[in-house]
C-alpha cells in the first residue's frame, strides 16, 4: 500500500482494425489504436481499472479471441500483461484491493482472474449483457476471461457517481452507449486535479468534440448523450479528459513508471 494517491497510465500494445471500427462512417485504412490500462494507489488499497488486454490474446491471438481476429488484431508483447508491468513498477498485484471495470469488452478484461485479493466492480447490467449481447456485439465479450475462477465480482445497481472510497478521489459515472453498462471514471488527484478517464466513451476526441461516432456502439442516441453528460462534468470540475482508444492524444500523456499526483 501507499500512503500517495498516484495515477499511472499503462498500455497492453495496440489493436490493428479498420478506420471506420472506430469513427463510424470512416475509411477501410488499417488503424492502430493503443490500449490503455490505470493503476491507482490509494491509502486504503490500491486499483487497478480494465487492465487492458488479457495476456493469452499476446500468446494466442485466434486460441483466445476467435473469429474476431479478422476484424480486431492484437498486436502486443505478453510481457505488456497487466501484472507484469505492475511488478515492473514495483508494486505487488496482491496489494490490488479493487478492480473496476469500465466495462467487458476483450480489451478492457486483462485484470480478470489475475488479482487474488481483489474485488471485481462492474455494472451488473453490463455484466449480464456480455452473457446476452446481440450478434453485432457478441463476439466483443471473451467468456475465457469474464468467467476465470477465484473472480469476487460486486455489482453496481445502475448506481451513478459510485464513490469507492467516499471521498471522492475514485468516483464511476453511468456512460452508456457503446455498451449498455459502460462507465467512466472521474480520479481527483491531491496536485494534478480532477483527471477524467472516459474509456469507450469517447474513443478519440473527435468522438469527444462530436465529430463522430465510435465504431461499436449500442445505442447511437446514449453514446451521444453520455459524451454531453461527461462534458458537463470535465467542464464543472475542469478535468483533463482522457479518451479511450486516441493514438493521437495518448502520446502527450504520462507514462508510468511517471505518475499524476
Amino acid at each position: 500500500m501507499s500512503d500517495a494517491i498516484r495515477l499511472y497510465f499503462f498500455q497492453t500494445g495496440r489493436i490493428r482494425q479498420k478506420e471506420v471500427d472506430i469513427k463510424l462512417g470512416y475509411g477501410q485504412e488499417d488503424f492502430f489504436t493503443p490500449i490503455p490500462w490505470f493503476f491507482i494507489t490509494h491509502p486504503r488499497g490500491n486499483v487497478v481499472i480494465d487492465g487492458g488486454t488479457a495476456v493469452e490474446a499476446a500468446l494466442d491471438p485466434e486460441g483466445h479471441w476467435g473469429a474476431l481476429i479478422n476484424k480486431y488484431y492484437p498486436l502486443m508483447d505478453p510481457e505488456d500483461g497487466c501484472v507484469n508491468r505492475l511488478k515492473q513498477a514495483g508494486f505487488d498485484p496482491a496489494d490490488v484491493k479493487y478492480v473496476i471495470h469500465s466495462h467487458l469488452h476483450l480489451d478492457h478484461t486483462g485484470a480478470c482472474g489475475n488479482f487474488p485479493n481483489a474485488k471485481h466492480i462492474v455494472q451488473r447490467r453490463e455484466y449480464e449483457w456480455a452473457f446476452s449481447a446481440d450478434w453485432y456485439m457478441k463476439l466483443g465479450y471473451v467468456m475465457k476471461d469474464i468467467l476465470k475462477p477465484g473472480i469476487e465480482w460486486e455489482f453496481l445497481e445502475d448506481e451513478d457517481g459510485f464513490d469507492l472510497y467516499g471521498d471522492g478521489v475514485i468516483q464511476t459515472y453511468q456512460s452508456p452507449g457503446h455498451s449498455p453498462g459502460h462507465q467512466s471514471i472521474m480520479v481527483r488527484l491531491p496536485n494534478s486535479g480532477p483527471i477524467l478517464l472516459a474509456i469507450d466513451a469517447a474513443y478519440t476526441f473527435e468522438h469527444w468534440n462530436d465529430k463522430c461516432l465510435p465504431g461499436a456502439l449500442t445505442s447511437a442516441i446514449e453514446v451521444a448523450a453520455s459524451v454531453r453528460k461527461l462534458r458537463r462534468l470535465a467542464e464543472r470540475e475542469n478535468a483533463m479528459v482522457v479518451p479511450g482508444h486516441d493514438p493521437d492524444s495518448w502520446p502527450s500523456f504520462k507514462k508510468a513508471p511517471d505518475f499524476y499526483d
